[in-house]
């Protein structure tokens, strides 16, 4: 029975991740070509067919869809054996900032397995607005901070994901096609907020704010019950509603930069560990 090596199975997961070859191989720092050998060893070794030939995004076979799942299972482990064997003495507490959104969908599981591999760390994990978590980790509140960037050309922090923007609705209303359209939105400084309001205005499309909350669980419950529509990450759009698209009237809204922000100066070996792992984990 063959034996995969993980650096095959990582290049396969990356590249059904970018979703080309080209982008795969920036990413590890390959060529392409390279990349495309890796590909065929492993499909030698499984004597399968992994990706459909002759698309121009990659696309995978059946089989491609069966080994996606148990490589990301294997490198998982894999990953949590190494840290947990290579750095078993890490300790400390790390103040950690993200945004509601995040803090509901991604972060949970990343974070689960960083304590699990990484015992004596305590994490503080505090939620608010990005630009609100910015502003704190100034005054010292926090080692690391995530937060969501509009601005295409900002450079602090490490760049994570790039995460397009959705509009969500609930399942059984109409309220996305009433005029003013009824707005479901955070409290200032959100840039969630910002972006929408932005964009409507500058198309000339009516709106009224129908329900403000501080809080992603707040958002997702008003929109659910059906009091009007919102943007988000589409990473953290719940499960229970509907996406919105030109095709219903409602503008692309672009992508937005989720950066990790780390305070460099008097940041620790458990906060450097934690942002080497939310980095890689996003990644």
């Amino acid at each position: 029975m063959a034996n995969i090596p993980t650096d095959l199975l990582r290049t396969f997961v990356k590249a059904v991740d970018l979703g080309n070859f080209t982008r795969a191989a920036d990413a590890v720092g390959r060529t392409q070509s390279a990349i495309s050998l890796q590909v065929r060893r492993l499909e030698e070794m499984l004597d399968v067919q992994l990706f459909v030939r002759g698309t121009h995004r990659v696309k995978l076979t059946d089989e491609g869809e069966v080994l996606a799942g148990y490589a990301r299972r294997i490198l998982a482990l894999n990953d949590e054996a190494v840290s947990s064997l290579q750095r078993p003495k890490v300790a400390g507490i790390v103040r950690l900032g993200a945004p509601h959104e995040y803090t509901a969908s991604l972060l949970p599981v990343i974070l689960g397995k960083f304590a699990q591999s990484h015992p004596g760390v305590m994490l503080e994990v505090t939620c608010d607005l990005s630009k609100n978590l910015l502003a704190r980790q100034q005054k010292g509140e926090f080692d690391l901070v995530i937060a969501l960037h509009d601005d295409p050309g900002e450079t602090r922090g490490i760049k994570v994901l790039t995460e397009p923007l959705v509009w969500i609705t609930d399942l059984d209303h109409t309220r996305h096609t009433q005029r003013p359209l009824p707005l479901v939105v955070a409290p200032p400084p959100c840039i969630y907020r910002n972006r929408v309001l932005q964009t409507l205005g500058r198309l000339s499309l009516p709106w009224r704010i129908v329900y403000t909350s501080s809080s992603y669980s707040g958002i997702v419950a008003a929109v659910r019950t059906g009091l009007g529509v919102t943007l988000l990450a589409a990473s953290t759009a719940p499960e229970g509603v509907r996406t919105l698209d030109e095709r219903d009237g409602f503008p692309a809204m672009g992508e937005l930069d989720v950066r990790l922000h780390m305070s460099d100066e008097n940041a620790t070996e458990a906060a450097r560990c934690l942002a080497d792992y939310i980095t890689a984990s996003f990644a």
